[in-house]
């Protein structure tokens, strides 16, 4: 991202105002639970050295960790020099095709990493780093990529009925022998793309690995010490470590056991199960992680405290540890004038991508607005600092519903300047997800409104059979005339790549997910859909799974209080027969 430098410098003066939060967070992870990480991580190891190509966009702090964590220091490329001088590179690339292929000529990186992947040096591309090693893509208009593996990129076809982009823990097909796979055995991996590309015999060579989605594609290359995938080791938990490691360490890969037979377990596309922290201030200052019912987060009786669940940072460790296939953090404080500097969410997600290697979503303020001082903020930048923070997706909810009411008054006429189009143009559709917090609203006949409605297996208060679900703003306080169906179709026309579902009237209530609204809205467009609230037993996982396409269901209170533990949901699931990941 060409602006990111300027974007980084303007936001530097932001820094004084988390260092008192920072102390407070870096006090409690000091005192979290010690050997937490289950993972093999090598020891610190001296001069070993990693050179790390960013270009200036997305989450790159994710990668830095995991290298770290597995006792390498990094080297950033600054010059061409630097990637001829390197040893071992990486190059994880974050974004639109695109942008990346302008911002790697601008600065004069084309040839020389042409010249070093030619040369058969220890390369690793990651996602759009492995896409960029192709002859081009048909995103971002179509464009020409490096031109080292044979083939173009191509988007999903979304008439196959799946949703679009591929988010998730899938299974990979080994098309031959590698050391670098040797740790993966059976285990998903965690893919995030809307572009792919297709094996083919011109490439046969060197496609290591491929998965299925509606069809094979390529899902890991590699030929001498050049190697890539589309799938992201740093957010695929241990099985991801494993991955970065065999190519760090040839001794390791080596040493690394046989592929593994495939289990009886189902296969694909893994149905995930994301721990949602609501993370807020405290009538002390401290950051909590709290829940409650229609969003009213007080103790009842006489304290009337914001009810205390725990810290971010620990409890999304412990998350990591239990199995979450990803961790959402919703930043609920009532801050509206200073979004970057008045809760410091930015060093949640540092501290929390240290030792969390799935992926990492924030929602709350993810805005443009302008400081105390006058000086303004664009969605963009602010989207921008959460990316560089540990974010790997952002969060949109009251603006979002703004933003299409915009659209729908101008005839559904985009122009670019809201926060889900500028976001998704610099960082792809997939790093935009939108929060959508619905309420039920009851007719008696669907004639009697334009909104969207459904028969619903229940009743309304006065004997109706139909209903729709208004969505609101302002944590759920405030409703608008649009619809769940009519927001969810908009914000993907606007560019935003998944859809958290919420629903007001089944926040926790702990009798199942609102069947009936997750079936009308993931029905309604081709992005995935995360359904939300009202979680209280596994087979609500389940149910929504079979009776739904939602991709993904996420759930709070009753992983917080551990009424229901993340690995009974996931033995249930595959014990109906509905993939998830277990390792």
């Amino acid at each position: 991202m060409s602006g990111s430098l300027a974007q980084r410098q303007q936001l530097a003066g932001l820094g004084a105002q988390q260092a008192h939060a920072s102390r407070q967070l870096r006090t409690q992870a000091a005192a979290g639970r010690p050997g937490r990480c289950r993972l093999a991580c090598a020891a610190a190891g001296g001069d070993r050295e990693v050179t790390l190509l960013d270009y200036g966009a997305g989450n790159v702090r994710s990668v830095r960790n995991a290298i770290r964590k597995l006792g390498y220091s990094i080297k950033e490329v600054e010059s061409a020099a630097d990637i001829a001088a390197a040893d071992k590179l990486v190059f994880p690339g974050v974004g639109a095709f695109g942008q990346a292929m302008h911002i790697l000529q601008q600065r004069g990186y084309v040839e020389a990493l042409r010249d070093y992947i030619h040369a058969d040096r220890p390369f690793m591309g990651i996602c759009l780093g492995m896409q960029l090693l192709f002859e081009g893509s048909e995103e971002s208009g179509g464009c020409e990529g490096l031109a080292l593996v044979p083939g173009r990129v191509t988007h999903f076809d979304t008439t196959k009925g799946l949703p679009v982009p591929h988010i998730g823990w899938n299974d990979l097909i080994i098309k031959h022998p590698s050391a670098l796979l040797s740790q993966v055995a059976d285990r998903r991996v965690y893919f995030v793309h809307s572009y792919h590309a297709t094996p083919s015999p011109e490439n046969a060579e060197w496609v290591l690995a491929t998965s299925d989605y509606g069809g094979e594609f390529v899902a890991a290359v590699q030929r001498g010490n050049v190697c890539a995938t589309q799938f992201h080791p740093e957010k695929s938990g241990a099985a991801g470590l494993d991955i970065l490691r065999s190519f760090l360490d040839p001794q390791f890969a080596a040493a690394g056991a046989a592929q593994a037979a495939p289990s009886s377990r189902p296969r694909g596309l893994a149905k995930r199960v994301i721990a949602c922290l609501d993370v807020r201030a405290n009538d002390n200052g401290d950051l909590v992680v709290t829940k409650g019912d229609q969003y009213d987060v007080r103790e009842s009786g006489s304290t009337n405290e914001v009810r205390n669940l725990g810290k971010p940072v620990e409890l999304a460790g412990r998350y990591f540890d239990e199995g979450a296939d990803e961790v959402t953090f919703l930043n609920i404080t009532g801050f509206r004038d200073f979004p970057l500097g008045d809760l410091p969410m930015l060093e949640v997600l540092r501290q929390a991508s240290e030792g969390v290697f799935v992926p990492l979503t924030v929602g709350g303020g993810i805005r443009e607005f302008t400081d105390g001082s006058g000086k303004h903020y664009s969605a963009l930048q602010v989207a921008a600092e959460y990316f560089r923070s540990g974010a790997d997706k952002v969060s949109i909810g009251s603006d979002a519903v703004l933003a299409v009411e915009q659209y729908l008054a101008s005839g559904k006429q985009k122009d670019g300047s809201t926060a889900i189009e500028q976001i998704s143009r610099v960082y792809g559709a997939q790093a935009v997800v939108v929060s959508i917090d619905p309420k039920r609203v009851w007719v008696a006949d669907p004639a009697n409104t334009t909104h969207h409605c459904v028969k619903s297996s229940k009743t309304g208060p006065n004997g109706e059979q139909w209903c729709w679900w208004q969505c609101t703003v302002k944590g759920g306080r405030e409703g608008r005339d649009v619809d769940a169906v009519q927001l969810a179709q908009a914000v993907e026309d606007l560019g935003a790549g998944e859809i958290l579902l919420n629903c007001i009237d089944c926040d926790g209530v702990g009798q199942g997910f609102d069947i009936e609204l997750v079936a009308a809205v993931s029905d309604a467009v081709t992005i995935p859909v995360i359904a939300s609230s009202g979680a209280g037993a596994p087979e609500h996982f389940s149910e929504v799974f079979q009776k739904t396409r939602a991709a993904a269901a996420l759930a709070a209170g009753i992983f917080h209080r551990r009424e229901v533990p993340i690995a009974a949901v996931k033995d249930h699931l595959n014990e109906s027969g509905i993939p998830a990941r277990t390792a």
